[in-house]
């Protein structure tokens, strides 16, 4: 056997063991199928070996030898290339895979769609969002959850920015399957692949319990600030009203609050004539009042005008009237119509104007009611305090002719005398002392049980055919309604269906008011006479004195005595038969003696004229 065999033969060898070797390492069968090839070679080799004369011919057997040898060396190679390649592509499916487990367990909603907008995937979490299932959203648009909030420049705007390869981020407001809405904070991005848009990933997170929570703080924030506007209109006007002694600075002070406030521009008050209807502006702040004229016809160019109607629903209208002139500027002007009227007590309108068309919505607009009665009760109060104090008053004098009223009704349905002699109460009834003659007293005991406005009826006493009554009368009373407007009764009788009333108000109050309520209220009175009188002053020395002049000396002794004593306090500190003992009389005489006192007391206080309290 010559060296070329020998060479051949052993480079079969060599491979099948590289082969095997290979084989074992990698469990892939090319390298069996080279194993067996390699083996029946080798065989073939060894069988020939006898036979063979020369080496010569077994050139061939021996270049295929080596090419086999190669080829196992080779794929060697191309099988641990291979291994690396499936090693990184296992390493890249398990990222893949993570990425996948990643989206579909994620919480925000996750779609794919292509160009156009067709949705190619989404991820689970897309029915917490939307309410919609993954398979009922694949191969629709997103358009199928819009909620008409936006318009459609703003979805243009939004195609436009991803379409040029940026990326999306922002707040859209949508409407889920159930119909509810929701908000939603979006990122839409383009998928680019050479330079071209390729698809669109968007992820949706469901924001909509914070953006419901940043309502509900926006909404008491608000609240808060129109607390805020309201409580500062009414501590700034309450202050003014306090510090007001006239119903004119009562008026000025309002309208200068509102008018120097950031809400509005101007304000004025006025009052509508009792003949015509027509508008007298009495104070102004913000503007000329010469400049109201215009202003005041158009505001009354609609029937009814606001300030009738204000007035008649004793509530604040709100209406927008256009006004260059007024409010020193062109355009639409936005006012609120305030009656000014307490307990049926009309004062006339407060008016309030401002462009700023917000201005009514930044403050509770019961706050004008509350304030037009509040103003209202101001007025009634430093006009009542003025008729009260001052020392020349306006005596005003009616006849009445059968006015509807509780007292002017039972004369009338009785056929007796009715004299006021005295009233007072609190806010929600008013009592009356009433002298009535020509009835007997049960009869009027028995009409007042059963009178409309009439609350209670007390007999007290009768004397010489007079009987004194303590009535409890509702507002519908001539007396409450001149109370309302500052003004006292000096007097009133009715016998029968007529009668006269006599009374007295401060001559700085506003008269034709006064005058105008009372033709309002009741048909049948007529002014018949106005007087002006100074009315008699009667000072706390005064006073003293003529009491002291009607007292005798044991009166006297007798009231003082029993004050210093303790005898009317409560319980008291001595008994009456202690105070007659220390004055060495008996207890009958003490008690005469007092009571003597305390009645000339009372009459000095009451049986002067006719007063309200």
């Amino acid at each position: 056997m010559n060296w070329i065999i020998a060479l051949s033969i052993g480079l079969r060898l060599l491979g099948v063991g590289y082969s095997v070797l290979l084989l074992a390492s990698t469990r892939d069968r090319r390298f069996g199928f080279l194993t067996l090839l390699l083996t029946f070679m080798t065989l073939r080799q060894l069988l020939t070996v006898r036979t063979a004369t020369t080496g010569v011919e077994e050139l061939p057997g021996l270049v295929v030898s080596g090419l086999t040898l190669l080829t196992v060396y080779y794929l060697s190679e191309y099988v641990d290339e291979e291994d690396a390649v499936k090693a990184r592509l296992e390493r890249a499916n398990e990222r893949l895979r993570g990425f996948r487990k990643a989206i579909e367990h994620a919480g925000h909603a996750i779609f794919l769609t292509d160009p156009e907008g067709t949705i190619e995937y989404a991820n689970p979490a897309v029915e917490t969002v939307t309410g919609y299932g993954p398979d009922e959203v694949v191969g629709e648009n997103p358009r199928l959850w819009q909620s008409g909030k936006h318009d459609d420049e703003f979805y243009e705007g939004l195609w436009e920015q991803i379409e040029s390869g940026s990326v999306w981020e922002g707040e859209l407001t949508n409407r889920r399957k159930s119909g509810e809405l929701c908000w939603i904070d979006a990122t839409i991005a383009p998928i680019t692949e050479d330079g071209e848009v390729d698809r669109y990933v968007a992820i949706e997170r469901d924001v909509t319990e914070r953006k419901e929570r940043e309502l509900r703080i926006e909404d008491q924030n608000e609240r808060l600030a129109l607390l805020n506007n309201t409580n500062e209109v009414l501590r700034d006007v309450n202050r003014e009203l306090v510090a007001a002694s006239t119903r004119a600075e009562i008026e000025a002070a309002v309208c200068e609050q509102f008018a120097s406030a950031e809400l509005f521009d101007v304000a004025w008050t006025g009052g509508r004539g009792l003949v015509d209807g027509t508008v007298s502006p009495r104070s102004c702040s913000g503007a000329d009042v010469d400049a109201l004229d215009g202003h005041i016809e158009t505001l009354c160019a609609t029937d009814p005008t606001p300030i009738e109607a204000a007035l008649d629903a004793s509530r604040p209208v709100f209406t927008e009237v256009d006004d260059d002139d007024l409010a020193g500027c062109p355009g639409e002007s936005h006012c609120v119509v305030v009656p000014l009227a307490y307990r049926g007590a009309e004062y006339g309108v407060l008016v309030v104007m401002t462009r700023n068309a917000d201005a009514f919505d930044l403050i509770e607009r019961d706050i004008f009611a509350e304030l037009g009665r509040t103003v209202a009760d101001a007025i009634s109060a430093v006009e009542s305090k003025r008729t009260l104090a001052a020392d020349s008053v306006t005596e005003l004098e009616f006849q009445l002719t059968g006015i509807d009223e509780p007292l002017a009704t039972m004369a009338a349905e009785l056929d007796c005398t009715v004299d006021v002699e005295h009233v007072g109460g609190g806010e929600d009834d008013r009592v009356q002392y009433v002298t009535v003659a020509d009835a007997e007293p049960d009869a009027v005991s028995e009409y007042a049980a059963g009178a409309d406005g009439v609350d209670a009826a007390q007999h007290v006493y009768t004397h010489e055919g007079r009987s004194l009554f303590r009535f409890s009368l509702g507002e519908r009373s001539i007396v409450a309604t001149l109370a309302q407007y500052g003004a006292g009764v000096e007097s009133l009788s009715v016998a029968g269906t007529s009668g006269t009333l006599v009374a007295h108000v401060a001559s700085s109050n506003d008269i034709r008011s006064v005058v105008d309520a009372l033709q309002t209220a009741y048909d049948g009175l007529t002014l018949v006479a106005q007087r002006e009188r100074e009315r008699d002053v009667q000072t706390e020395a005064g006073f003293r004195k003529q009491l002291a002049g009607a007292l005798t000396d044991r009166q006297r002794e007798a009231a003082r005595t029993a004050h210093y004593a303790g005898f009317f306090e409560w319980p008291r500190e001595h008994t009456g038969e202690e105070v007659a003992s220390m004055m060495d009389i008996s207890q009958t005489t003490f008690t005469q003696h007092l009571r003597a006192a305390e009645n000339k007391l009372f009459a000095a206080l009451f049986d002067d004229a006719v007063t309200v309290s």
